[in-house]
């Protein structure tokens, strides 16, 4: 399974102590959207300080306007509220969805906890319909595990 393959990869980018967080960060966005073909923008989003908002972090995709999201707005913002994963099949369906791309069709967003708060969140969007899996799910939480060591 390709998840499998790439969980060492992942390993080995945190564990590249010569770069910075901000680059093995890109790296893991790198790889995450050139190994796997329905993930089309990958990128990680921060609290951002005490403000109620979270901060576009390292991202490989098509360039977003939205660098900042406010705590409950969209997808991620949500995320951000409830520390829950959150899969949208069908993004056309959801009322509170920040549309970065017409092309986009799905969406999936997992926290990152550090010490039990919710510091951040991996992003993706796709351009197919209804493409993530449970093990999606399960496979990006590996990684924002491995990404918390970092923060």
């Amino acid at each position: 399974m390709k998840f499998e393959t790439l969980k060492p990869k992942i390993k080995h980018i945190i564990s590249q102590d010569h770069l910075s967080k901000d680059e093995r960060i890109q790296e893991i966005c790198t790889i995450l959207e050139s190994s796997i073909d329905y993930y089309n923008w990958v990128g990680f989003y921060f609290k951002n300080g005490d403000k109620q908002e979270l901060k576009l972090g390292p991202y490989v995709g098509e360039p977003t306007d939205h660098t900042i999201i406010p705590f409950g707005k969209g997808i991620c913002g949500q995320v951000a509220v409830s520390n829950q994963n959150f899969v949208v099949p069908d993004v056309s369906a959801q009322d509170n969805y920040i549309a970065c791309s017409i092309t986009v069709k799905a969406e999936i967003v997992i926290p990152i906890f550090v010490n039990g708060e919710n510091i951040g969140q991996i992003d993706i969007d796709s351009n197919t319909p209804d493409p993530f899996s449970v093990d999606d799910e399960r496979f990006l939480e590996f990684v924002c595990k491995e990404v918390a060591k970092l923060l």
